[in-house]
């Protein structure tokens, strides 16, 4: 709870869900332009990945998160001045959705490097706006993000849903 109807932030965990590699059956990306018009593009993108996977079944709950990442990341992780850049070498915003045996993830990477903050308040939940980890939450089986090594730089905001 907030103190004082103050807003209390509080950094997530990092980490990554835990994965077994030889268990990998389909992985795709999509690049999403630095726009809002972007998450219609990834809900589009999931849609048709979820389709040939034969987990249509799933689509609700996974595009309400993939909505809510990409949102978040065009929000609060690009730059005010960021505009799309047709020679860009790498794009702004990346979804990657990969599927194992028994699990979906669904991760949006983006150049930021501070890590998401979640509401802890309950008056910060009857904004216009500022409810979307809530509903990652909810809907997902888990999350949560790690920074980016090497020479890339950022973040990846990742959610896992079981299957079956």
């Amino acid at each position: 709870m907030g103190t004082n109807g103050s807003t209390m932030l509080e950094p997530l965990r990092q980490g990554l869900p835990p994965i077994d590699p030889s268990a990998v059956s389909s992985s795709v990306s999509c690049a999403l332009p630095a726009r809002y018009e972007a998450v219609r593009g990834a809900r589009q993108f999931t849609r048709a990945t979820l389709g040939q996977w034969e987990l249509n079944h799933r689509f609700d709950d996974v595009a309400l998160v993939v909505s809510e990442l990409v949102t978040n990341a065009l929000r609060h992780a690009l730059p005010s001045d960021t505009a799309p850049r047709e020679n860009a070498k790498e794009p702004s915003v990346r979804l990657h959705l990969m599927r194992w045996t028994g699990r979906l993830v669904c991760a949006v990477r983006d150049p930021s490097h501070d890590g998401p903050m979640v509401r802890e308040s309950e008056e910060d939940f009857s904004a216009e706006s500022g409810r979307g980890l809530f509903l990652v939450d909810s809907f997902s089986d888990g999350w949560g993000w790690h920074p980016l090594a090497g020479s890339l730089r950022g973040k990846v905001v990742w959610a896992l849903f079981r299957l079956g």
